[in-house]
């Protein structure tokens, strides 16, 4: 068997409704599959009004806006005309790219079509919930993953810290790596204006402390602000640089009113505005790559991030940036400081960093998750459909 005979039924709660990193990621693995002859069915929910449009074959299924999140949409069910729709398009793998009842859903169609089922783990969500005041439902919501994930012939991670903490959280016992890749075309150091930095009112001098993402609170945007107040406590010399959008963007521009907020940037915008920061703040411990953080390291900046998944598998501890423990304001601010003073330090930082991301190819990324394809394909068949995974 090869990549022509692939055929993949894909269930995101996602694919192209609202832009991030975890999408952005499904459709470009799509229209890798696509460029080398697999067949791809899609099935998500859809909108009148997407962020973009989607590659490949998008089936709409079901679904409800989420109460306070009014942006996203929760898939329902598998109705019968998309079962049936399913079964004509004839798969022989099914991937799940996000934990809710469409995942759940699909899981058990695969099982009783005795194909196999392969999942990817996009973010850490059961610590969303610190940010919501619901700490104390971490365990439900981990023992609800893990009842998922468990069902799964393999489940694949982004990194290899995301991949160990699936392993430590006893998810399955197959788990596999499926990173992510980078666009040299448009994340280049060449791309840095002091044109626009002076659009925007930054002195050419100026040290610019970048934030990169949507705009949403489990991003770490209370601990950006504080270590950014800690930062004018100290009269370090800096200037504060948000690109991305999002629902908590009122309270952010309320709670560091002297930032400068550039919206969404996209494409070569976007490769311009990370370019023309000086280092990255990420304070985040939900996600499990980090795509921002690539993204700057490819621009040559050094990245200042927490101690958590994704980010640790990046970062080198004073090579490329600097690991803090997750919530540590002075370490945080401490660590801004540093490179705020000091122009040699950051480039030598950006420099090891943009070394590390020239390894991070995106047809290769996406072959290695073909690859893995194949061989579950295969194990199936061999073994039949396994019960849930057999992890103590």
């Amino acid at each position: 068997m090869d990549v022509t005979e692939l055929r993949i039924a894909l269930f995101s709660g996602n694919y192209n409704y609202v832009r991030d990193g975890a999408n952005q990621a499904l459709n470009r693995l799509v229209d890798y599959l696509l460029r080398q002859g697999a067949a791809v069915r899609i099935y998500s929910p859809t909108v009148d009004n997407p962020a973009f449009e989607p590659k490949g074959d998008l089936i709409s299924v079901p679904s409800l806006a989420i109460p306070g999140r009014a942006e996203y949409r929760a898939p329902l069910m598998i109705p019968p005309s998309v079962k049936r729709d399913i079964k004509a398009f004839q798969p022989n793998i099914f991937h799940i790219a996000s934990p809710e009842i469409l995942g759940h859903r699909a899981v058990t169609l695969a099982h009783r079509l005795d194909l196999p089922v392969v999942a990817s783990v996009h973010t850490r969500f059961e610590t969303y919930l610190r940010y919501y005041g619901a700490a104390f439902l971490e365990p439900l919501v981990e023992a609800g993953l893990r009842r998922l994930y468990r069902r799964c012939d393999a489940i694949f991670a982004p990194s290899e810290s995301m991949a160990q903490c699936l392993r430590d959280q006893r998810m399955n016992y197959n788990v596999g790596i499926w990173t992510r890749g980078i666009d040299t075309g448009i994340f280049d150091p060449a791309r840095r204006s002091l044109e626009w930095r002076r659009s925007l009112g930054i002195e050419d001098d100026m040290p610019v402390v970048g934030f990169v993402g949507r705009l949403v609170m489990e991003k770490g945007l209370d601990v950006f602000s504080d270590a950014i107040d800690r930062l004018e406590k100290r009269q370090v010399r800096h200037k504060v640089l948000i690109v991305g959008e999002g629902p908590a963007r009122d309270w952010f521009e309320k709670r560091l009113p002297n930032a400068i907020f550039a919206g969404f940037q996209g494409g070569n915008d976007l490769g311009r505005a990370v370019a023309s920061m000086d280092m990255l703040f990420n304070p985040s411990v939900t996600e499990t790559f980090g795509n921002v953080t690539l993204e700057a390291m490819a621009v040559g900046l050094p990245v200042v991030a927490a101690i958590a998944t994704g980010s640790e598998s990046l970062v080198t501890d004073n090579v490329t940036g600097r690991l803090i423990r997750p919530g540590a304001i002075d370490a945080f601010a401490d660590a801004l400081a540093h490179y705020c003073r000091d122009e040699a330090a950051r480039k030598a930082a950006g420099e090891a960093g943009r070394a590390v991301t020239l390894h991070y190819g995106w047809d290769e990324v996406n072959q290695a998750l073909v690859d893995a394809y194949l061989r579950v394909i295969r194990e199936h068949a061999g073994a039949g459909r396994p019960k849930d995974s057999p992890v103590p």
